[in-house]
């Protein structure tokens, strides 16, 4: 069991998420395909990019398509080929592989990592809510969010343009695929996360002198 993502994030293990949908609005408009992106961590306390997982989801009966949303992520709902599951089969799939990924990081809780992170909690809520799941392993309002990090640490809020000026490179015909989407996405927290390491490394240690038991384990995951 690897313990250094618990101690680097309180508890918390972040998963970074991606939703392609029908609309702006969690709770009338299709949720239509996730991914999920776990972070690992290396001996030196590094984070790097995990595992994809992802799904093509079945909109929910009497949900909202806007047109102009399904030109943007070119996505056909109703499209014969389409593999499409129901969402609570979707979200099953995506937690199961999110709660393997708790028990070998010793976390207590998954938290949520997006670029405008509040979008994709609001649909995963939704659709949590509308299945009646009752083990969602996700914190159900906070969140990591990319574009305020890179805000802070690029001066760049823009998922594009952060990507770019990170030199970790932005694909304009691969994006608005969730999986895309998350995949960059979780390469650039990753990027931002490594770079305050030593502030991370500082602040463990004046933890420790604090006498705060674990230092930043902080534990309980609120």
């Amino acid at each position: 069991m690897n313990e250094l993502m618990s101690r680097r994030f309180r508890g918390f293990l972040p998963i970074v998420v991606d939703v392609e949908t029908g609309g702006f609005y969690c709770a009338t408009d299709a949720l239509l395909e996730i991914a999920a992106v776990l972070v690992t961590i290396d001996s030196s306390g590094r984070l790097v990019r995990g595992e994809t997982y992802t799904s093509h989801v079945k909109p929910f009966e009497g949900a909202r398509m806007d047109p102009a949303s399904l030109a943007v992520n070119g996505i056909d709902p109703f499209h014969p080929l389409r593999p499409a599951q129901p969402e609570r089969d979707a979200l099953g799939y995506i937690f199961k592989h999110v709660r393997e990924a708790m028990r070998e990081h010793d976390c207590k809780r998954a938290i949520l990592v997006g670029h405008n992170a509040s979008f994709d909690l609001g649909f995963l809520n939704a659709a949590v809510a509308r299945n009646e799941i009752k083990r969602n392993p996700f914190h159900p309002f906070s969140c990591f969010d990319t574009a305020t990090l890179a805000g802070a640490a690029l001066g760049q809020t823009v998922l594009a343009r952060a990507l770019s000026v990170a030199e970790l490179g932005w694909d304009p015909d691969r994006a608005h695929s969730a999986v895309y989407d998350a995949e960059q996405t979780a390469e650039l927290f990753c990027r931002i996360c490594n770079e305050l390491q030593p502030s991370f490394e500082r602040a463990e240690r004046r933890a420790a002198e604090l006498g705060w038991a674990d230092s930043a384990l902080g534990r309980g995951a609120e």
